[in-house]
């Protein structure tokens, strides 16, 4: 039952006295943003997708009802992903196109939440095989991201990473190399980037092979590999949800290539990992 959310989690003391005048304009009420991604980050620890849905799918609501459209946007953006990860199309979708209403209403004006919505939502366009429509929304992200100095590196190597994906999905290998090598410069920046750093060279031995066939990319392939175990078996890096999720996303492709003890040995790390949760 400690897994069970219950209304303590999201239900905040309200006031009787404090509704707003007769005929006066009802006041935002922000819906609590942080609390709400670290219950989806507990839910995602032990792999519990119907609680992450149920948990958006309350706060969707709440923040509908107290026209907090910042908060309904987050919201959308955290379905979005949720969506793509359970192979949800239509409800994907569905939620890219209300973030993207948001996006126009509020008019964020080039911030950094507006880059963020947009890589999230072309993500998913990507996923489901809508190269065309998520490109167009990354370049819209990338504009953003670039022109902002403070910019966290971590955002910058998400979407480079994401936008060389749906390049390479495209036949733009060139400009797929370029992105991956200024994503693993980026997240060269950020504590324990080594596990987006493993992933990108994963990705990189998917554009060699798209790019030039399984047998004469092998070598380059092989070298790719080597650095993508190599920093998933960084000793610093905490073994916890994210990382079995990391383990987890990494092992198939292992696999693939028929590096088959790794694999399963990325797979046994996520399986311990989820045990203890």
């Amino acid at each position: 039952m400690e897994h069970t959310i219950g209304k303590e989690d999201y239900v905040e003391p309200r006031c009787l006295l404090c509704e707003p005048p007769y005929g006066a304009e009802p006041q935002v009420q922000p819906i609590p943003q942080r609390r709400i991604l670290e219950k989806v980050d507990a839910y995602m620890s032990r792999r519990d997708y119907a609680g992450v849905e149920r948990h958006l799918l309350y706060w969707l609501e709440e923040a509908k009802r107290e026209r907090d459209q910042k908060g309904e946007l987050l919201v959308r953006n955290e379905l979005v992903g949720h969506y793509r990860k359970v192979g949800n199309r239509e409800k994907a979708f569905e939620s890219a196109e209300e973030a993207v209403r948001l996006l126009n209403e509020i008019g964020f004006d080039g911030s950094i939440s507006e880059g963020t919505a947009y890589v999230n939502i072309a993500t998913v366009y990507n996923a489901f095989g809508e190269n065309e429509h998520a490109i167009a929304l990354f370049e819209k992200a990338r504009t953003v991201y670039e022109s902002i100095p403070s910019v966290r590196p971590e955002l910058l190597g998400g979407l480079y990473n994401n936008m060389a994906l749906t390049d390479c999905a495209l036949g733009r290998y060139e400009e797929a190399y370029i992105l991956y090598d200024q994503a693993l410069t980026a997240m060269g920046r950020v504590q324990n980037g080594c596990l987006e750093q493993a992933i990108t060279y994963l990705n990189l031995a998917n554009l060699a092979e798209a790019e030039h066939g399984l047998a004469e990319a092998e070598e380059a392939i092989s070298a790719y590999l080597e650095k993508a175990s190599a920093l998933l078996d960084t000793e610093s890096v905490p073994h916890d949800g994210y990382y079995a999720f990391v383990c987890e996303k990494c092992a198939p492709t292992f696999d693939y290539y028929g590096w088959f003890i790794a694999a399963n040995d990325l797979k046994e790390r996520a399986k311990a990992i989820y045990e203890r949760a």
